[in-house]
């Protein structure tokens, strides 16, 4: 599936995926905190509660709420930042980085589900029209 996939596909791969996370032993998190989540570890950082809020449009207290929730999982960790007091750095650990290739794995199970079904549907159309 090219980033071209048509938006039918796109959204069924994003439900597989949710489905998945949904249902396996681990933390559940909101869409806001695994926006915050996905921006920490995929975004290029140091990331701060105030960046993160404004990537997001949201208050701050919104995204401190979000971190709370991923630290108590041990997801992110935050710490001041030495140069600037005032300012709270978040960190990515160890567990955040296994959540981060299980979500990865599990989007490729149905990326690659979605492209088998299409391929059937395309052979089996193509053989009812020969």
């Amino acid at each position: 599936m090219t980033m071209q996939s048509a938006p039918d596909e796109l959204i069924e791969v994003l439900r597989e995926t949710v489905v998945s996370l949904v249902r396996r032993d681990g933390p559940d998190l909101t869409a806001r905190q695994l926006s915050i989540f996905l921006i920490v570890y995929l975004g290029e950082g140091p990331h701060t509660v105030r960046g993160l809020a404004s990537a997001l449009n949201v208050p701050k207290a919104s995204v401190t709420r979000g971190l709370d929730r991923m630290s108590k999982f041990e997801l992110t960790h935050r710490r001041t930042d030495p140069q600037d007091r005032r300012s709270v750095l978040v960190q990515r650990t160890v567990k955040g980085t296994a959540l981060v290739r299980e979500i990865q794995a599990v989007m490729g199970e149905a990326a690659d589900a979605l492209a088998k079904k299409l391929n059937l549907r395309k052979a089996h159309a193509s053989s009812h029209t020969h």
